[in-house]
C-alpha cells in the first residue's frame, strides 16, 4: 500500500505505490534495498517530537477513521470531529496520511 513511503515523508511516491500496488510489485523489490536510507533521511528531515511517531502512525493506520491518532496528538477538537464523522467522511484520514509527519513536528 505504500505506507512505508508515507511514514518516511515520501508523499507522492506513497500515493503512486498505493495506486499501483507498489509499481506492480517491482517497487517492493527496489524498496527492500532503499528503506534503510529512506528511514535515515526521514530521521533527519523530521525533528524530535513529543509523541512517538511510530505510535501515531499505527493509530492512524488502524483507527484513523475514529480519530484516535488525533487524540494521541492532543488535538481533541478534530479528534471528536473525526470520531463522529468517520474521519471526516474518510477525506480527513487521507489528509492525515499526507500531513502526519508535519503534525508530529509541530507538537
Amino acid at each position: 500500500m505504500g505506507l512505508h513511503r508515507f511514514y518516511t515523508g515520501r508523499k507522492i511516491s506513497g500515493l503512486i505505490w498505493a495506486l499501483t500496488g507498489g509499481l506492480l510489485v517491482i517497487g517492493w523489490l527496489v524498496d527492500f534495498f532503499l528503506i534503510p536510507g529512506m528511514v535515515r533521511d526521514a530521521n533527519h528531515r523530521y525533528p524530535y517530537a513529543k509523541q512517538d511517531p511510530s505510535a501515531a502512525w499505527i493509530l492512524l493506520v488502524l483507527l484513523g477513521i475514529l480519530g484516535v491518532h488525533r487524540f494521541y496528538l492532543g488535538k481533541w477538537g478534530t479528534g471528536l470531529i473525526w470520531l463522529f464523522t468517520g474521519g471526516l467522511f474518510g477525506i480527513g484520514v487521507i489528509y492525515d496520511f499526507f500531513t502526519l509527519n508535519e503534525q508530529l513536528a509541530e507538537n
